[in-house]
């Protein structure tokens, strides 16, 4: 859902507007209401709206001035000038500012439902690119992770915190994040860099405790019990039966 916030210094403006727009399936909420911009401006963090309808004239403030301030502060803001004919080339005039749309006055409902599809539908196109460029940028950053973790697995010290560190991320949302992209939780992907190793540690019979040592696990005792959930079988047997079945092809 959409807020909205009506800002006019003329009360039947701006129930025009709140009526049109309650009485549209648009998906749309009014959160505030201003009277002039000055009033608006110093209200507008409390609402924080997706949408402000403002007129150009206004005492104090106009609605030009308010529109500078309010995009500084709220670049997706999408901000729709109400103007009077004799106005309306001021109005076009200030466009480089990121004004979204021009309502001239008298304004109809017809007119108010139709500049508010073509605003929604910037909203969501901006949107779906947002939703995008994040995504992007999430699977680039998760190949990093994992290359990361493949160069660092050997270090006692990396986990999950550690990583989000480097990174720069929220550690519960690395968490999230790497399990949706890879469907592995990134503890048990760091686990599965150290076993794969330790197997091939193992099947050169290198000893348990070096093994443990090399792939980031120095206790023995926690290692042996990596290992075993991990293989299903404990160290010394895994190693065994691999040198015996060289034995045996040789």
């Amino acid at each position: 859902m959409y807020k909205v916030m009506l800002i006019d210094d003329e009360r039947a403006i701006r129930n025009l507007l709140r009526i049109t727009i309650q009485n549209q399936e648009l998906d749309l909420e009014i959160v505030g209401e201003a009277s002039s911009g000055i009033e608006a401006i110093n209200t507008i963090d409390n609402y924080k709206p997706d949408i402000v309808f403002v007129d150009i004239r206004m005492p104090f403030m106009d609605g030009i001035e308010f529109s500078k301030l309010a995009i500084q502060r709220y670049p997706k803001l999408k901000i729709i000038i109400l103007t009077a004919y004799d106005d309306f080339e001021y109005a076009r005039s200030c466009i480089g500012i990121g004004v979204s749309a021009y309502l001239l006055k008298p304004i109809s409902r017809t007119e108010i439902r139709e500049t508010l599809l073509k605003v929604i539908d910037q909203l969501k196109v901006e949107k779906r690119e947002e939703d995008e460029d994040i995504i992007e940028d999430d699977q680039c950053s998760i190949a990093k992770i994992k290359e990361y973790i493949m160069k660092n697995y050997m270090e006692p010290d990396i986990n999950l915190t550690s990583i989000a560190q480097h990174f720069c991320f929220n550690t519960s949302y690395l968490s999230r994040m790497f399990k949706q992209k890879t469907g592995m939780g990134l503890s048990d992907f760091l686990m599965k860099c150290r076993m794969e190793r330790a197997i091939a540690y193992a099947k050169k019979g290198t000893r348990m405790y070096l093994t443990a040592r090399e792939v980031g696990i120095p206790d023995p005792n926690y290692f042996s019990k990596c290992f075993k959930k991990y293989t299903g079988k404990l160290y010394s047997e895994y190693a065994k039966n691999d040198t015996s079945n060289m034995a045996n092809e040789s």
